[in-house]
């Protein structure tokens, strides 16, 4: 009994520093500041969640390109931790997304969060290099044409460096590159997009995250990049979650985009089914030693008042992971005369319920990432 009890604090703290280590970031040259923020990203968990939003700095429902305006300071007196930016258009040469953003003006905001401690995530909805129309036109059956010898290969490439081109211009005061979370090629369990389920078939998707990732690594040279491999909702099992995974060297991230939608009353039905895909979620990323996150959600309008602490937090809070991002406030947009808005501003139903999520020991915002000191 004595010699146990002498060992017992070495096997606790030996236990622990296995924990601590069980992630191992994909890319071997990654920057020194990539590798620490990605270590961190493991390692909070144990306190909780970072809580991200999309467009956060650029826009707001009333509002749009006002220095240091946001939503959610605006409402709980706090920036989120974790910022999403998106850069689709910018591959045919555009000075805008196809939100409107302007690059430049992105990148001042991604400078900024980047010295304030935020953590920084961006997608991109490519245009279809095999037909010329946008990200949502499936209509082709394979994407085999943009790989090297095919017909379209060299005009995807010259998509790629137009991406490389904008991260790589990414850098913070002592021009080291800014860490950023890539969620490429996401949702593709879904059937909308060219590299869907139903556009690519499972291995020439597994083709395309690895030749992207390689080209943006090997010939350009990003080693600032920590991989999201992003599905859509249609998982049943871990298997189902993995179906299309190309490989461990290739991802540091797994996570899901998820949204409620129809009337309140499909409230409970949403958690329970949130509370399935976590459960998954979690088991993969265990089994793959990848980190944990939510790449998107939300409620558009979020008309149930109380739906982060009733629907949202119940269904996630029982997980580790290491963030969730909710989709951008942009308002009225009129070209689809329609209203959107995945967080509560000043004054809306749901401002107070925000606020008690936000004073949830578990929710992470700036001040706790800039406490964290996510980049040392």
């Amino acid at each position: 009994m004595i010699f146990k009890n002498l060992f017992y604090p070495i096997l606790v703290v030996a236990s622990s520093l296995l924990s601590a280590q069980q992630y191992k970031i994909s890319d071997l040259q990654a920057t020194k500041e990539t590798q620490k923020l990605f270590e961190n990203l493991g390692k909070a968990q144990d306190k909780g969640y970072f809580v991200g939003h999309q467009d956060d700095l650029a826009y707001g429902v009333y509002w749009k390109y006002q220095n240091n305006r946001s939503d959610v300071k605006e409402t709980v007196g706090d920036y989120p931790a974790v910022y999403g930016w998106e850069l689709g258009d910018i591959e045919l040469g555009k000075d805008k997304n196809l939100d409107g953003v302007p690059f430049d003006k992105m990148k001042q905001y991604i400078r900024e969060s980047y010295e304030k401690g935020g953590i920084i995530t961006i997608s991109w909805h490519a245009n279809n290099p095999i037909t010329g129309k946008n990200a949502w036109d499936f209509s082709n059956q394979s994407i085999k044409s943009i790989f090297p010898g095919g017909e379209n290969h060299d005009k995807f490439v010259t998509y790629l460096d137009k991406v490389a081109d904008f991260l790589a211009d990414l850098k913070g005061k002592n021009g080291e590159p800014i860490p950023i979370i890539w969620r490429p090629w996401h949702e593709h369990t879904g059937t909308w997009f060219w590299w869907g389920a139903n556009s690519a078939s499972d291995e020439e998707y597994k083709e395309l995250f690895r030749f992207t990732t390689d080209y943006f690594r090997k010939t350009k040279g990003l080693h600032h990049l920590i991989l999201g491999y992003n599905t859509s909702i249609e998982f049943k099992s871990a298997d189902d979650f993995l179906k299309r995974y190309p490989g461990d060297e290739y991802v540091d991230m797994v996570s899901f985009d998820a949204y409620q939608r129809g009337n309140t009353d499909k409230g409970t039905e949403f958690a329970q089914n949130l509370d399935f895909w976590m459960n998954i979620l979690d088991e993969v990323a265990k089994k793959q030693n990848k980190i944990p996150a939510i790449g998107e959600i939300g409620y558009n309008q979020i008309p149930d008042s109380k739906w982060f602490t009733e629907i949202l937090k119940p269904s996630i809070e029982k997980y580790k992971f290491s963030y969730v991002l909710f989709w951008r406030n942009a308002g009225f947009k009129p070209d689809n005369n329609e209203v959107e808005y995945y967080l509560p501003f000043k004054g809306h139903s749901a401002e107070k319920d925000f606020i008690k999520f936000y004073k949830d020991e578990k929710t992470l915002f700036l001040k706790e990432s800039s406490k964290l000191k996510m980049y040392e």
